[in-house]
């Protein structure tokens, strides 16, 4: 089983910044592609930023030249550092992680942590 702990949330108002981290714990696992997920009310959650075991990245359209995912491999941690917020970036964040247990594959998501961006 792993855990996932985020935090970093918070209030800001428009084009401030803020870093969102979520650390993995556990035993007996690996971790493979990590990744931010969003969710504001009334919509699906989406996407926002992924990164692979090779540390290859991609983003949301939206977020692209403003966000930048990282991750800590020997902290089993992913970051994702957002710059220039905008009020349509206002949600709850989700972490998601794939791990091996054994031959078997999981996914597993953080608690969520709010996100609101003030105009």
């Amino acid at each position: 089983q792993v855990q996932l702990v985020e935090s970093g949330g918070g209030l800001v108002q428009t084009g401030g910044s803020l870093r969102l981290s979520c650390a993995a714990s556990g035993s007996g696992f690996s971790i493979n592609a990590m990744a931010w997920y969003r969710q504001a009310p009334g919509n699906q959650r989406e996407l926002v930023a992924r990164i692979t075991s090779g540390s290859s990245t991609n983003y949301a359209d939206s977020v692209k030249g403003r966000f930048t995912i990282s991750r800590d491999n020997a902290k089993n941690t992913v970051y994702l550092e957002m710059n220039t917020l905008k009020p349509d970036d206002t949600a709850v964040y989700y972490c998601n992680v794939q791990a091996r247990i054994g031959v078997r594959e999981y996914r597993y998501w953080g608690q969520g942590t709010q996100v609101t961006v003030s105009s």
